[in-house]
């Protein structure tokens, strides 16, 4: 999904846009020139002007010149906040212990758990054999891998049923094409077999004498599920499922209980499993209930059944519907999966929406979503059931790392706006906690110095929009203060309302920071996000516009005093925002944007364009196409007053394309009447993440704050 999103071809000759200009030689500073080229898109009789078009073309020299000549810009314009950059990147690394790991799991006869160390950017895999008082044996070293390379992401590292090899995907460039190796644990030497460009979705088959894997179209959909049998060539694979439909994304994986292959192929609205014995990777892969239209559903399995949650309702008379907004849970068993045969064990409740389940040997525990609050629901083998209790008022909650199907207990984590991630064990008899690990935050930190609210705004059509916001208790409510409101409003993900210890250099400045929960976004549970998609995507512009205003107006802050920040869809949202709303904020923050929406969604040669038809419609018929025209940013840029905006990109983005945020700033700096700092930032080694490694990360942390503090007037001598 575009956790962001994509894009558009070229004429005309490459012409080399202007350096930018040196203060000492020409003055004040002024942006490159982005040479504007001819061209126009017709489709459905509308016709579009989009002089920026031939910024598609990553080969051209002229394109790659462009880039770098925005970059240069950026740098020089940012080049006096580099000592408060620094100041915020030591005050970041200096609240997180370096040495650290996480809390063990014990999953067949080995203690499991990664561990980071001071001055180095990567995570080292590390497992005890019976004891956690027994050798570290080190699994994977991150940082070994990615010595040398500008960018590295482990994308999955999946141990073999007997312990004694592992296979890992890692991607060198940010394209998300990931390469597979495998390791002997005895040795610590990598074998042979290499199995390139491919997503990073693997599981092993029971006998450990197969992996398999999910190969990319040229579109990058991961399309064929492909067996590689150890020690052969990656050339002789075997494809055991090929998924024609091109809105079909492949998925595959093996139970926790380790009985089961399961197949899974989606898109946005419809779901379908095939499953298999884990000892039979080959196959046949038998369906578990056909697709239908609107039909979704995921299973796991839990010994001799079948766990299903689904939006399947089914009447008294048996009638099954697609109608269970929020999902139910039901069971079924092997050989008699259809859904005709499923047996409900929990019914589809209004205003709750089931978000994900984890199975055990004697219970089961459901992820439920109620009021914008994350809850736990362990369901007994007797059918007995409760909600695990929480320490605090508003809370963060999701299942963490269970791997042992026979345990007694449920691990998740727990966070709020306050209080750092946390790590419980909760008994699943009694629902007793167990407080594993609170996540240190060195230096002064104390959470009673912070105050955390939960607001509801109203939209223009009366719906109540929740606000979540965090500020120091000391920071005046008076309209003074600064604040970074955060939104992002797509594919029904949340935007939890959960602790970060690189706010907190925002926080003690004074600043105050609030997260919009617009329709669109998961937080009020599946019918949050069915009414901000499609039609109704324009809701979740106008909730962000609604958050923002209801701020101001409870004197939170003013609107000279306001930044919006987001990433991706989320970058889509401020895009429209800063078009439909553009004195709401003074300054913007726009990551990874998703802004050409119309010229992205009608090219079906673009990675993740196909599946998402039915997450904004298709603008191949008209009627999609009007409603994308009337609020994609880049088509809608006009003549008129924009707010000081900061654009990042990463040119091998291959969910939102670099071509999107740079067309859509030459087209801002083009028509705006005031005199904002627009600038891009473009990562030219990595891609819709940005830089990899955690040192990495907090440098483009560190980046943006030092820029909103200059913005707001905050940067100390």
């Amino acid at each position: 999904m575009r956790l962001a999103a994509t894009l558009s071809v070229f004429i005309l000759a490459a012409c080399k846009p202007a350096a930018p200009a040196s203060p000492a030689e020409e003055g004040p500073l002024s942006p490159p020139d982005a040479p504007q080229r001819a061209h126009v898109h017709t489709e459905h009789g509308v016709t579009r002007d989009d002089p920026y078009h031939w910024m598609r073309d990553r080969e051209d020299p002229a394109v790659i010149a462009y880039l770098e000549a925005e970059n240069a810009y950026t740098k020089e314009v940012t080049a006096p906040l580099e000592p408060l950059r620094k100041q915020l990147f030591d005050e970041l690394l200096g609240r997180i212990q370096e040495d650290d790991e996480t809390v063990p799991s014990l999953h067949a006869g080995f203690w499991s758990y990664s561990r980071t160390v001071a001055g180095k950017p990567y995570r080292i895999y590390c497992r005890r054999e019976g004891s956690l008082d027994a050798p570290e044996q080190i699994v994977l070293d991150v940082n070994a891998l990615a010595e040398g390379k500008e960018y590295l992401d482990l994308g999955a590292l999946e141990v073999r049923p007997d312990q004694a090899v592992i296979a890992y995907a890692t991607d060198e460039t940010g394209r998300e094409l990931y390469d597979v190796r495998f390791r002997d644990l005895a040795t610590g030497a990598d074998l042979p077999d290499v199995i390139p460009d491919v997503w990073p979705d693997l599981a092993w088959s029971g006998d450990g004498k197969v992996l398999l894997y999910t190969r990319l179209d040229d579109s990058l959909r991961p399309y064929q599920v492909v067996a590689h049998v150890l020690g052969t060539d990656a050339s002789a694979d075997v494809v055991v499922y090929e998924e024609t439909d091109e809105r079909f994304r492949v998925t595959i994986s093996r139970s926790a209980d380790d009985r089961w292959l399961l197949l899974g192929a989606d898109s946005s609205t419809t779901s379908e499993v095939r499953y298999a014995p884990a000892d039979a990777p080959m196959g046949p892969y038998e369906v578990f209930s056909a697709r239908h239209p609107g039909h979704e559903y995921a299973v796991v399995s839990q010994g001799d059944r079948f766990l299903v949650l689904t939006n399947d309702a089914d009447d008294a008379q048996g009638t099954h519907t697609d109608d269970a907004v929020g999902f139910a849970l039901k069971a079924a068993k092997a050989g008699a999966t259809d859904r005709a045969a499923w047996t409900t064990l929990v019914p589809a409740r209004e205003g709750v929406t089931l978000q994900g389940l984890d199975a055990f040997q004697d219970f089961l525990v459901l992820e439920e979503r109620e009021e914008g609050l994350s809850h736990l629901r362990v369901i007994r083998g007797d059918g007995s059931d409760f909600r695990i209790a929480m320490p605090e008022a508003v809370w963060v909650a999701g299942l963490g790392d269970n791997p042992a199907f026979a345990q007694d207990h449920v691990r998740f984590t727990y966070t709020s706006l306050t209080t750092p991630p946390t790590v419980y064990d909760a008994d699943a008899v009694t629902g007793a906690l167990t407080l594993r690990k609170e996540q240190p935050v060195l230096g002064d930190f104390d959470k009673q110095r912070y105050v955390a609210e939960r607001l509801w705004a109203p939209a223009p059509d009366g719906t109540p929009i929740p606000v979540s916001l965090v500020r120091r208790v000391d920071t005046p409510v008076d309209g003074s203060a600064p604040l970074l409101l955060y939104g992002y409003g797509a594919y029904g993900i949340t935007i939890d309302p959960q602790f970060s210890s690189l706010r907190l250099s925002l926080l003690d400045r004074g600043v105050i920071f609030a997260i919009a929960h617009p329709r669109g976004g998961g937080f009020l549970g599946r019918p949050w996000k069915e009414a901000g998609k499609f039609a109704g995507k324009q809701h979740t512009f106008d909730d962000f516009v609604a958050a923002g205003n209801f701020l101001v107006a409870q004197g939170y802050t003013q609107h000279a005093r306001m930044a919006i920040q987001g990433g991706s869809a989320g970058g889509l949202l401020i895009g429209a925002v800063i078009n439909q709303a553009p004195t709401l904020a003074a300054h913007a923050v726009a990551q990874v944007p998703f802004v050409d929406v119309v010229t992205t969604m009608l090219d079906a040669s673009i990675p993740l364009t196909t599946n998402e038809w039915e997450e904004w419609g298709d603008p191949r018929e008209k009627s999609w196409f009007d409603v994308m025209l009337a609020y994609s940013p880049y088509d809608n840029v006009r003549q008129g007053p924009y707010p000081d905006l900061l654009v990042t990109s990463g040119l091998n983005d291959p969910r939102v394309q670099y071509w999107e945020p740079t067309k859509w700033v030459a087209r801002l700096r083009d028509r705006v009447t005031n005199d904002p700092q627009i600038l891009l930032k473009m990562e030219m080694g990595t891609g819709h993440g940005g830089k990899s490694g955690r040192y990495g990360y907090l440098e483009d942390v560190a980046f943006v704050q030092a820029w909103l503090l200059e913005r707001w007037g905050l940067v100390t001598p």
